[in-house]
């Protein structure tokens, strides 16, 4: 066992991989969180079907991170999606592709994955410690943390700080540790909601009659996109969330940040070809409604034919060609976005610019941060999960080459 001595603070993702690369190099390790478990918004994740990773190849995955791919790159140069796969069965939980691409493991819960790795992390003599707060540092440096037991000061000789974003604060990533760093020169962009629903102003009439109801085999895309995603929505009391939604998010969101509002455009029939479609709403449909006729011909019922209704002008409904254009490319007003405590995750944090390639902190040498509280974002799929799994590792590896190992 090496002399030196590591704290993580954080028992997410991030901070459990970071203390598991540090335990395997012989390092002594504390891990300290302020729940009274770990890992309480990974087994969160897990409650529908933990997702993994993602199997796409490895170009396409990589393009999620958007503008941040070149500094999310690293990191999975050393832990992708298939090392992930191949960690968890390390642990004895096997993995399987489901039809979407997304990788679950066969039990589909978080929960025995978790229990496993915290087996194999205190076999491997990682000191896990709950309910421990972290305040910051007094003014020799010592790491200050309130425990069950009063004030605590932790000596270590390096430091890495997995404390989460801001999203779900209730589990323990409740943005704190942002005015402590501020107070050390670390420069951090605002947290904001990633992976959130929008809010679209909808009439009481269609938010009392179809709020919870899906959009299934839909397409959509901001404005200005010229590729509209395929996949699901669900309907709302006050906008619009689901994989589709969260797919296009930081997009949608920082459109509205910066003129208010957004348009999204909804492909409603996306199996359908424009000019079928036109053909149909240009039949004649006698005494029957645009309700029944699009019903019979085009298979719009429900929550679609709603929000056709709801986001066209009454008028369109007199013109089928009008008509036959918004049922292909229905622009949906989207005026704001949920809180950043009810999304999945979050955006924004300690910036890259602030960080060295084993990110460390610049301005506080020995300090190292991983996970969802550094600068970055991904859509749901398994993404957000492997990077902070990448991250942990490569704080950890970072750790390691600054002690000189």
């Amino acid at each position: 066992m090496s002399s030196h001595s590591v704290a993580v603070i954080g028992g997410g993702p991030a901070g459990l991989m970071a203390a598991e690369t540090l335990a395997q190099a012989g390092v002594a390790v504390d891990l300290y969180d302020a729940m009274p478990s770990v890992g309480r918004k990974f087994l969160l994740a897990g409650r529908g079907g933990l997702n993994l990773t993602h199997s796409e190849p490895a170009r396409v995955f990589r393009s999620r991170f958007g503008g941040r791919e070149p500094q999310v790159e690293p990191w999975l140069d050393g832990f992708d999606a298939q090392a992930a796969r191949e960690w968890a069965h390390g642990l004895g939980v096997q993995t399987f592709v489901g039809s979407s691409g997304r990788v679950f493991p066969k039990e589909m819960k978080a929960a025995p994955l978790l229990r496993a790795w915290l087996r194999r992390l205190r076999a491997g003599g990682v000191r896990v410690h709950t309910r421990h707060v972290w305040r910051g540092w007094d003014d020799d440096g010592a790491l200050r943390l309130d425990t069950p037991s009063g004030p605590l000061r932790v000596r270590a000789d390096a430091v890495v700080l997995a404390l989460g974003g801001g999203s779900w604060p209730r589990l323990g990533s409740d943005g704190a540790w942002q005015s402590v760093l501020a107070q050390r020169g670390v420069e951090m962009a605002p947290l904001l909601p990633a992976n959130c629903g929008f809010l679209a102003g909808w009439t009481p009439y269609f938010s009392q009659k179809f709020a919870g109801r899906p959009l299934k085999a839909i397409a959509m895309a901001p404005a200005g996109e010229p590729a509209m995603r395929r996949g699901e929505l669900m309907v709302t009391a006050d906008g619009l969330e689901g994989g589709l939604m969260y797919a296009w998010s930081a997009s949608v969101r920082d459109t509205i940040l910066a003129r208010g509002e957004a348009v999204v455009h909804i492909d409603l029939l996306p199996a359908y070809e424009p000019a079928r479609v036109r053909a149909e709403t240009g039949r004649p449909r006698g005494a029957r409604s645009w309700s029944s006729h699009l019903g019979s011909r085009l298979g719009l019922h429900g929550a679609k034919m709603g929000l056709l209704r709801e986001c066209l002008p009454k008028e369109a409904f007199d013109d089928p060609a009008i008509l036959a254009v918004g049922i292909k490319r229905l622009p949906v007003r989207l005026s704001g976005m949920q809180p950043l405590a009810e999304a999945i995750s979050s955006a924004g944090g300690v910036r890259f610019e602030g960080l060295d390639q084993g990110l460390m902190l610049r301005p506080v040498p020995g300090v190292f941060c991983a996970g969802e509280m550094l600068d970055w974002e991904a859509p749901t799929g398994g993404y957000l999960l492997t990077a902070c799994l990448a991250s942990g590792q490569a704080a950890g590896r970072g750790v390691l080459r600054w002690l000189g190992r």
